[in-house]
Parts: structure tokens; C-alpha cells; sequence
């Protein structure tokens, strides 16, 4: 019986000690726990003599060591919360010597398709060109039947392509090429126009050094009255000046595309080697570039324009080709893996 009154009066006399228990700084919250709740503390030291009082004894003094114990555990807690969350907000605060120099950070770089888009796109604005985009799911009337791509057309063969859905009449697909939105430039309103389609086209192809299933084209388009292909000539040969430098040759040849009519493929002399011939340009001293022709009437009916009061010229090229030769790129696949070893060869100022 001696055991249990004085074991209620520690209880009572270090209650009353931690009720009065008003701390000043996380410091006194730390003595606090060391002084009650460590294993050698004070709560632990109650539970030890608890253990010599009789069984009939424990039924009465076991529910108010307990809430002792509770209260200890409760105290500490709140004050920890408030003084640990101070304390580590001062110190976030205070951290680091202020009088310093910041630390700066890092800043990325283009990419080096971006960078030649945005070349390719300075250069035809300087010649009155504007930019128009258009939606990279298209059905099939804007990327094949407008385009004098008719149903079953062999034509339609030398795109693969991704179909979303299938629908008689109205296939939903990725788009093939940017040629869609010239199209839809020319549905919207009345010529003339002179533009430019940069953006990303996809094609079922497997993915190698020289191909991918996705890629990035610029397509331009120019219909007002008595446009010529001397125009469009000009107009290319302008651009390879520009982009490649003075000097840089260009020839046209023969070639054939559904919606242009004479059609031709341009090919620029190999930047690499100058003409002489090396494995880029397969020894031949040339490489293509780009195709092109004159809007074939049918397309320009196709999106309700006269095609006996106006003609018009149409090209297309894939940038990345156009950054193969610009940075001497020989493999296709580097532009999408994100290899910063790669892009951090194309630092340049973020405008």
C-alpha cells in the first residue's frame, strides 16, 4: 500500500509539472523529452515500480499512469510542432551568407530543328511570306482527295499512313505532310496568297539512320495572277543562297506529285564536300533538298479557285534533312532521344 500512495503522489506532483510546462525554445522542448519520455525517463521509471504493486492495486493505478503517459506524449508534441516549425523556418531563412553573389542557374538551349525552322521561316518572311498552321489529325479530303490523291490512287501508296479511324468516305489520320494546311488556307479565303506551313507530319516507316516515323516539314505556297515557275525557281534559289551561302549550286529535275503539275526535285551541290563527292551525298557531288512544282489546276478547283485566272507554286522540305546538311547530323534518330551530349552542342541565346 506504501508503494501505491507514493507512486500517486509522483504522478499528481509531475502532472502539475507538466501542465506549468511553458517552453522558450525548442531547447527546453528537447530537456523536456530527455527528462520524461527517453528510456530512462521519468514515464519509464513510473511503468518500472508499477510492475510491484499487487494485481487488485493495478486496476486503479493503471488508468492514471496511462493518462499521465498521454499527457506527457501530448505536451511534447504540441510545443515540438510549434518550436520545431519555427526553428526550421528561421533557419531556412538565415541559411547562406546574404552578402554573396547569387547562385545563377543554367540556361537550356533550341533544339536544332527549332533553330533551323526558325531560320527557314526568317528567310521567307524577308520575302513577304507569312506562317499558317493547321491541326496534325486531319480527315481525308484536306491530306489526300483535295490534293488530287483520288481513292485506290497508286500515289496514296508512297505515304504510309497512320489512320485514327476508319470511316467510309471520311478516314481520320495523322497527317502525311503539311500540304493540309494549304488547303485549308486556300478553302478559307481568296488568293492571293503567299505562305508558309511549318510542323510536325507522321508516316509508317521504320525508324533508321535516314528515316522516322515522325518528322518535321515546311511547305510553302504562292497563287495570285500569272505566277510562273521562273517565280518559283527564283524563289528557291534565293533560299539556298540564304541558308547554304553564296556560291551553293542548285539544279531541278524531273519528278512527279499528285497535286503539282510540272513537278521537279531540287537538289543543292553537297556542303560537305563542295561538289567533290563523299559518302553524304553517295560520291554524286549533289544532294536533294526539296520538291516542288506548279499547283496543279485540279487542287486549285478542288478549294474553289479559278484555275483559269490564277496559277501558284508549291514546295516542301523536311527540316531535318535541311539540318543534316546545315550541322553535319548522319543520323535521323539523335533529333529525339534527348541526349544532352547531343543538344548541348547547339548552345545559342534563348530569343
Amino acid at each position: 500500500m506504501f508503494v501505491v500512495i507514493m507512486l500517486q503522489d509522483k504522478i499528481t506532483q509531475y502532472t502539475e509539472e507538466i501542465k506549468a510546462f511553458v517552453p522558450s525554445s525548442s531547447a527546453d522542448v528537447e530537456n523536456f523529452r530527455l527528462k520524461f519520455l527517453v528510456s530512462k525517463g521519468i514515464v519509464k521509471n513510473l511503468f518500472d515500480e508499477f510492475k510491484t504493486v499487487t494485481p487488485e492495486e493495478k486496476r486503479t493505478l493503471g488508468k492514471v499512469l496511462n493518462e499521465f503517459k498521454q499527457l506527457a506524449e501530448h505536451t511534447f508534441k504540441e510545443f515540438q510542432e510549434k518550436f520545431g516549425a519555427g526553428e526550421k523556418q528561421k533557419s531556412q531563412q538565415i541559411e547562406g551568407d546574404l552578402t554573396l553573389p547569387g547562385n545563377g542557374f543554367q540556361l537550356g538551349s533550341r533544339h536544332p530543328i527549332s533553330l533551323v525552322r526558325k531560320e527557314i521561316v526568317e528567310i521567307f518572311k524577308k520575302l513577304g511570306f507569312v506562317v499558317s498552321e493547321g491541326p496534325e489529325i486531319e480527315n481525308d479530303w484536306h491530306n489526300f482527295s483535295a490534293l488530287n490523291f483520288p481513292p485506290e490512287h497508286p500515289a496514296r501508296d508512297m505515304q504510309d499512313t497512320f489512320f485514327i479511324k476508319k470511316q467510309e468516305g471520311n478516314d481520320i489520320t495523322l497527317r502525311t505532310h503539311t500540304s493540309s494546311v494549304q488547303v485549308r488556307l486556300m478553302e478559307a479565303g481568296k488568293p492571293p496568297f503567299r505562305s508558309i506551313m511549318p510542323g510536325r507530319v507522321y508516316r509508317n516507316e521504320a525508324i533508321s539512320a535516314r528515316a522516322h516515323c515522325f518528322f518535321h516539314q515546311v511547305e510553302g505556297l504562292y497563287v495570285d495572277e500569272n505566277v510562273s515557275f521562273a517565280d518559283l525557281k527564283q524563289t528557291l534559289y534565293h533560299f539556298v543562297q540564304e541558308m547554304y551561302g553564296e556560291g551553293t549550286k542548285v539544279r531541278f529535275r524531273p519528278s512527279y506529285f499528285p497535286f503539282t503539275e510540272p513537278s521537279a526535285e531540287m537538289d543543292i551541290s553537297c556542303t560537305i564536300c563542295k561538289g567533290a563527292g563523299c559518302n553524304l551525298c553517295k560520291y554524286s557531288g549533289w544532294v536533294e533538298i526539296l520538291g516542288c512544282g506548279m499547283v496543279d489546276p485540279n487542287v486549285l478547283e478542288n478549294c474553289g479557285i479559278d484555275s483559269e485566272k490564277y496559277s501558284g507554286f508549291a514546295f516542301g522540305m523536311g527540316i531535318e534533312r535541311i539540318t543534316n546538311l546545315k550541322y553535319v547530323i548522319k543520323d535521323l534518330r539523335l533529333f529525339s532521344e534527348n541526349d544532352t551530349r547531343f543538344l548541348s552542342q547547339f548552345e545559342t541565346e534563348l530569343i
